[in-house]
């Protein structure tokens, strides 16, 4: 990386692994073909694309791999499980009745803003709420379904906070009531064991440049009798999502899908991102005032997100930036904002501290010397913030 860069945003995009890009070269060179095409460039092109769909079936423990349906991201894959739900429940009564969408209010922007745009075109919304951890109890939903509900969105876990959501308990709820239940798993995959049968879920998303696919590529798994109202019409995908497939970037996400499989039973690797965390939160601790957000159990051994009082989070970023580290103050797609995260607020943290917030996460590549970096700047970094009137 430039400038010796230490990295530790994970969160936000992982890079290329060597193995996932040496895959997909080929596919941009000699095997060209068009996996539509009769021919064997083109059925070599579709042996690939059918390969990868096996990977990433196996990530999630789909029963069969055609219930995985490449999309060009992991936004879009939430914006078809979710539109495509409502949409459908919609066609299926021919307009007569107003579907309802539930959710949570510390969802990403992708699902988010998928229902502000429900919401506009006459659907029903209902958000469950979260405590102060960013945890969204199952008890929350009742009295939120109704039979007019197309589907419940839940994440698997929190992008900002790494919460870990008792989706299992949601989905009982949903099938209790012949709800469509998806979860949005970006955060979660290649880090905590996805299993659908185990879930429940109908619907799940992920995205290829979160465990080391390139982006522009992710996959949604939809459980085989699940109509989705397309977003894209073409004959691809089985009728549910058109346009010529991605083969490069298809076999890359499979690689990427195996090579997290392996990953996520490597116990030595997994007891690593762990004591990185213990060691990144021990220096937290001892730094004044310093808050540890998310659930003290229920997350993600792979982040930890602070807050200090204080301190303006935008400005901590660019401190450590100049020292050469790379970390966040929030989710990338809402670097710049002027407004504290909406998961923050929802968590129910004053405006002024979720601004001075800090999110640390770590991925394959990570090693001791990337964390002890950190963890001899960070205090510093603080310290010296807090001494600047501009920054209270």
């Amino acid at each position: 990386m430039t400038r010796d860069a230490t990295y530790l945003d994970y969160n936000a995009t992982t890079p290329i692994r060597p193995e996932v890009l040496d895959a997909m070269l080929p596919y941009f060179r000699e095997h060209y073909g068009n996996p539509g095409s009769p021919y064997f460039l083109g059925q070599r092109a579709r042996k690939a694309v059918e390969r990868a769909r096996e990977q990433v079936a196996a990530l999630v423990n789909a029963k069969d791999p055609q219930e995985i349906v490449f999309t060009s991201s992991g936004s879009e894959s939430d914006t078809l499980a979710i539109s495509g739900a409502a949409w459908s429940k919609w066609e299926e009564s021919y307009g007569r009745t107003k579907p309802r969408v539930v959710s949570t209010p510390i969802e990403h922007d992708a699902v988010r803003m998928t229902l502000v745009q429900l919401k506009m075109r006459g659907f029903d919304r209902a958000l469950a709420k979260a405590d102060e951890y960013g945890y969204v109890a199952p008890e929350q939903f009742e009295g939120l379904l109704t039979p007019e509900t197309a589907v419940v969105s839940v994440m698997h876990a929190n992008n900002e906070v790494g919460t870990i959501e008792p989706v299992e308990g949601i989905a009982a709820l949903c099938r209790e009531k012949e709800i469509l239940f998806h979860t949005d798993a970006v955060q979660s995959a290649g880090k905590i064991p996805l299993d659908v049968q185990k879930m429940g879920a109908d619907l799940l998303s992920i995205s290829g440049h979160k465990i080391g696919a390139p982006k522009g590529i992710g996959a949604l798994y939809v459980k085989r009798g699940v109509r989705l109202s397309p977003l894209i019409a073409g004959h691809q995908e089985k009728n549910r999502r058109g346009g010529t497939e991605n083969v490069p970037f298809i076999v890359g996400l499979g690689a990427a899908c195996e090579l997290a499989l392996k990953d996520l039973g490597d116990a030595k690797k997994q007891q690593r991102y762990e004591s990185f965390r213990r060691l990144l939160a021990e220096t937290a601790a001892r730094i004044p005032d310093c808050r540890l957000n998310g659930h003290p159990a229920n997350r993600l051994s792979t982040c930890l997100h602070l807050s200090f009082p204080g301190v303006d989070g935008h400005a901590l970023v660019i401190a450590l930036d100049l020292a050469g580290i790379c970390v966040s103050s929030g989710p990338a797609c809402s670097t710049g904002s002027p407004q504290p995260s909406h998961v923050l607020i929802a968590m129910g943290m004053e405006p002024e501290l979720a601004q001075g917030s800090l999110r640390i996460s770590f991925g394959y590549a990570t090693n001791d010397e990337d964390v002890r970096r950190l963890a001899e700047a960070l205090p510093g970094a603080v310290e010296k913030l807090r001494q600047v009137p501009a920054a209270r």
